[in-house]
């Protein structure tokens, strides 16, 4: 599936920015019995609402139902990156060193300064390389964690700001 995600990428991205958006992200999921196309937009001068995804989802439609990478019936949906970015990519850790992240885990790991194991860490993304990523924990201790156990990173939106 991921080969369709960066066949979609490479086919959208110049036509969403023409929109005047970013392409930040493209999913290509199966959920029960059915598949869905997701791809996740931006702007740089503010949040992404309705109309917006409107508009994407006008100017892409009838340009992937030509390009036929998607041999199966599928469910298209066009939408902001939401308040709490996922992070799948290297180029989405990179742009968001120094921030707050929520890391859940495949397997539970031993944190430093808190003898339990978790399956969930949040802390400040300090580096991220292919093998593994290094978060600063809140007791400023550092945890070193391999990518292959790593099921989702996400950024953490501060609640108390709003």
């Amino acid at each position: 599936m991921a080969n369709i995600e960066e066949k979609v990428e490479n086919l959208l991205k110049d036509i969403i920015e023409k929109q005047g958006y970013m392409l930040y992200d493209v999913q290509y999921v199966k959920e029960g019995p059915n598949y869905f196309l997701r791809i996740f937009i931006e702007k740089e001068e503010g949040s992404i609402d309705l109309n917006d995804c409107e508009k994407v989802n006008n100017a892409i439609n009838d340009i992937l139902d030509n390009s036929n990478y998607i041999n199966e019936q599928y469910f298209l949906e066009v939408s902001s990156t939401g308040l709490e970015k996922v992070l799948r990519k290297d180029k989405h850790l990179k742009d968001n060193l120094g921030k707050e992240v929520q890391v859940n885990l495949f397997k539970p790991i031993e944190i430093p300064g808190n003898k339990k194991k978790a399956k969930e860490v949040e802390g400040i993304l300090e580096d991220a390389n292919e093998d593994e990523i290094t978060l600063k924990l809140e007791n400023e201790n550092i945890l070193k964690l391999e990518r292959n156990n790593i099921s989702l990173i996400k950024t953490v939106f501060d609640w108390d700001s709003i």
